[in-house]
């Protein structure tokens, strides 16, 4: 929840219009965001001023040559950039998602498509390693390669499904569903490792002798192969992750199986060479390490189902962008943006004086909801008018007393 604050200004003109998006300063401002090269500078509207909070890139630098003062300077190019966002109009916000989504769909695509018949291919790979050798670190790594494979497939057939449901049956739409699939995944693949880690601790115990298990080359070679195709795929998803939610849970996939393809040669081979626990005991770390990884990237999803808040920087866009959308406005009461599976639900509370007409008060507060919903992931906006402040928030239940 945010405090109530006020606008930057008296009302003045046509009310229900919101202030201007540029205006026209003198050249001489060094600080400037926005320059042209002709004698004037187009710039956003300031009502208060964070123009001049921003610090000159030679200051940064300056600030980077010091003693410790790597951790400032990073600090105030953060601060320069969240300027920067909050000075930017809400329709460039859009466009330029807009202009980056479409830039990246033909890569996205690419990706997904690329992992999906790269993780067929080294699937029969790793399995034939897997049961030639009777290893069982390359046992688990292959289980882990078929899991890739329904990984891919789920995240596909959950991504088309997502986008054609029925709105009438589903009025929330279907953005929640990729979340959801990504969980029951995880909990597949994690019940499957445990019989993994399972199968090494019996091998352990029951394994009489000190005789080596046979060297197998055909299948060092094999997995060898799937760890070269990975490092590929994870290198082109790893520029593309931020821009999709089945790429990003793509590129951990690819990431994961890097160090377990890896560890998994190395110790199926001290296995054969060395020690004959290497080999089982290699099969436990594995398949611990992937239910570990896996747990942490599970716990991320609960989070977006569990309504987390938006971030800090997301919050201060909101509340500066509703303060400064029309002189009408005079203070934002409650400004909240949270997790409703990858995108935001956004709650704004704003103060609009008494004596304004409903219509008039409809239409403000439309207009600044229809703004917020074309954001960057932005999935719903609610904008609640009130004529005063000093009530207790809404939608804020007592406690149930427990027993």
């Amino acid at each position: 929840m945010v405090d109530a604050i006020g606008s930057p200004g008296p009302s003045s003109g046509n009310s229900t219009s919101k202030l201007p998006t540029d205006t026209v300063v003198p050249d001489h401002l060094q600080g400037d965001i926005e320059r042209t090269p002709t004698s004037t500078t187009v710039l956003p509207v300031d009502p208060y001023q964070f123009r001049d909070g921003i610090v000159p890139d030679e200051a940064i630098a300056g600030l980077r040559q010091r003693n410790k003062g790597k951790a400032l300077a990073k600090y105030q190019l953060r601060q320069n950039n969240l300027i920067s966002a909050l000075l930017k109009p809400m329709e460039e916000h859009t466009e330029d998602a807009k202009n980056v989504e479409e830039v990246a769909r033909l890569p996205v695509k690419i990706a997904i498509y690329s992992s999906l018949i790269a993780n067929i291919g080294l699937c029969i790979l790793q399995m034939y390693a897997a049961i030639s050798s009777q290893s069982l670190s390359l046992l688990a790594t292959g289980i882990d390669s078929v899991f890739d494979i329904g990984s891919n497939v789920l995240l596909f057939w959950l991504h088309r499904k997502a986008a054609k449901l029925d709105f009438n049956k589903w009025p929330v739409g279907g953005a929640r569903l990729e979340t959801i699939g990504n969980i029951i995944y995880v909990f597949l693949m994690g019940a499957v490792n445990l019989v993994v880690i399972v199968e090494s601790v019996r091998t352990l115990v029951s394994k009489e002798g000190d005789e080596l298990a046979s060297f197998h080359l055909p299948s060092i070679i094999a997995v060898a192969v799937a760890l070269v195709v990975k490092f590929r795929l994870f290198a082109y998803s790893y520029s593309l992750r931020k821009h999709s939610s089945q790429v990003q849970v793509l590129w951990e996939d690819h990431r994961n199986d890097l160090w377990m393809n890896g560890f998994g040669i190395l110790m199926s081979t001290g296995g054969s060479k060395l020690r004959w626990y290497l080999d089982p005991m290699g099969a436990i770390i594995i398949a611990s390490g992937v239910i570990l990884s896996w747990g942490r990237t599970i716990y991320s999803e609960f989070e977006l189902l569990a309504g987390k808040s938006a971030p800090h920087d997301f919050l201060q866009l909101l509340i500066y962008k509703a303060s400064t959308f029309t002189d009408e406005i005079e203070k934002i009461d409650t400004v909240r943006a949270y997790h409703s599976g990858p995108d935001y639900f956004v709650e704004v509370d704003i103060v609009m004086d008494g004596n304004t007409p409903l219509w008039k008060a409809h239409d403000v507060s439309q207009q600044l909801q229809d703004k917020i919903e074309v954001l960057p992931n932005v999935e719903r906006a609610f904008v609640h008018v009130d004529h005063e402040w000093t009530h207790a928030p809404e939608h804020r239940k007592a406690p149930k007393k427990t027993t």
